[in-house]
């Protein structure tokens, strides 16, 4: 697995003052995920103090994706971070159940089969969350507390020599570019509006955020809440979309 570009530069600017570390521990740790697991599609590291996410994936962006989709709308992760409990999902219930769906719509287009989450914790703290994406139901079954063991073991020492802005990161999306993308974001926006309730201020800053925190353009993440959005109303479900 290797990490995501938008990781990458996180890594490159900690190495610019001397703190390669993470990376190295991070590239040791995803081998060690690829040999516990080998259907593992890629996982992410949610640093919750500095509001950033760290990406390792074995095929494309799609696992960044479902980051920012859970940031934005709810998932195991998020769950998992918050009740300090490890959530292990298979994608296929998640969809018949109506639960997280936004998440589970846009994982099965992925090819997304499975889903665990495990909180990352310093004592009782919870101080990190980690998501793996598998490519089939049973990736990880079985294996959950060796992953659990691996992360819980590493990260919280990984975590605290982490020194990453959550700010630059939102700034850094604000690229000349945004303004040819501007007719994309506002749809998603309206799509958020009209589906929660929110002033479309407060819907454009739900997607910049879970779009920074996942480390992908906001535009990718507004074409997933089109696609999914389209795709309800396509299929005959009515309502005001995926997202509730």
């Amino acid at each position: 697995m290797e990490p995501v570009p938008e990781t990458l530069q996180a890594l490159a600017a900690l190495g610019r003052y001397d703190d390669d570390r993470l990376g190295a521990e991070l590239a040791e740790t995803a081998r060690r995920v690829h040999d516990l697991a080998p259907d593992v599609l890629g996982f992410s590291l949610g640093l919750v103090a500095q509001g950033v996410t760290l990406t390792y994936v074995a095929t494309a962006q799609e696992v960044a994706l479902l980051d920012a989709v859970q940031y934005l709308d709810g998932g195991p992760c998020v769950e998992a971070a918050a009740d300090a409990r490890v959530v292990e999902v298979d994608h296929a219930e998640m969809l018949d159940e109506g639960r997280w769906q936004l998440f589970a719509q846009v994982g099965a287009a992925e090819g997304i089969r499975s889903t665990l989450s495990l909180p990352v914790l310093d004592g009782d703290t919870v101080i990190g969350g980690v998501n793996l994406y598998g490519r089939l139901p049973d990736t990880f079954e079985g294996r959950a507390h060796d992953l659990a063991e691996l992360f819980g073991a590493w990260a919280p020492g990984a975590i605290a020599n982490a020194d990453l802005g959550f700010t630059t990161r939102l700034e850094a999306a604000k690229a000349p570019a945004r303004l040819e993308q501007m007719h994309t974001i506002d749809l998603a926006v309206g799509i958020l509006v009209a589906a929660r309730g929110v002033s479309p201020d407060q819907a454009e800053t739900n997607l910049e955020e879970a779009a920074a925190r996942a480390g992908i353009e906001m535009v990718t993440l507004a074409q997933a809440v089109i696609r999914e959005h389209l795709g309800d109303h396509a299929a005959g479900h009515g309502g005001s979309g995926p997202v509730e």
